[in-house]
């Protein structure tokens, strides 16, 4: 029996101002089970970014409920969301979001230095470095991001995404700001993630990317549009 990491029910995401109601997202309903692989495309503006903030308790919906591993996580306090995020979410951005001024294996144990559990000095670097050996870049354990490529840089996130041993993985656009050869090898490096047993999620514009998941869901106006997912309720 499949292990349920993630649930949507009904989501809805509605942005007001004095003068506009924008739906940015409607009755979107989704479940996500451990190991799973998936992929939300959709054209500029279809709600996807919004959807992944919300997966992600950067953002709250306007109505619906939300479950990580069972627990109902819709109307946590800003520290309750964070304490969750850090221990259950890993993010990787098309941006790296990395710290200049800390190096390779400083920006990848930052998690597990504000991890609850507290881990300790030795129990962190073995863990820092497992994750850089599964990037293939634990040779480059005390350089600094700007000494690295964008390939480089991204696959630094990667490792830090995983270094707490998350639920889940949700990623945005990781191959925006790199060349072709390298998204390839970053999105490679993803799907051998998956095989090995990471759940992850996915944001992305790019069809032949999205294929590459084993589960697709494609988004317009902020609904799903198509789904060749059997748990998902449209």
């Amino acid at each position: 029996m499949k292990t349920t990491v993630l649930s949507l029910k009904n989501i809805s995401k509605i942005f007001e101002t004095e003068e506009l109601e924008t739906h940015a997202l409607k009755a979107v309903s989704l479940n996500i089970n451990k190991g799973d692989y998936i992929s939300i495309s959709g054209p500029s503006g279809c709600g996807k970014s919004t959807l992944l903030s919300i997966m992600g308790l950067l953002d709250t919906a306007t109505s619906g409920e939300y479950f990580i591993e069972g627990s109902n996580v819709s109307e946590l306090s800003l520290d309750q969301a964070a304490e969750v995020r850090n221990a259950k979410i890993g993010f990787i951005f098309q941006s790296f979001n990395l710290i200049d001024e800390l190096s390779v294996f400083d920006n990848v144990a930052l998690p597990l230095r504000y991890h609850s559990d507290k881990p300790s000095s030795v129990a962190i670097k073995e863990r820092v470095t497992q994750c850089l050996e599964k990037v293939g870049l634990s040779h480059r354990v005390s350089h600094k991001p700007n000494q690295l490529s964008g390939g480089q840089q991204q696959r630094v996130a990667i490792a830090r995404a995983l270094v707490a041993n998350p639920a889940i993985l949700l990623v945005d656009e990781p191959t925006g700001n790199l060349d072709s050869k390298s998204g390839d090898q970053i999105m490679e490096l993803l799907e051998q993630l998956n095989k090995s047993g990471t759940t992850i999620c996915m944001v992305t514009h790019d069809p032949r990317y999205a294929d590459m998941a084993t589960s697709k869901v494609q988004l317009l106006d902020g609904s799903v549009l198509q789904a060749r997912l059997s748990q998902i309720a449209v």
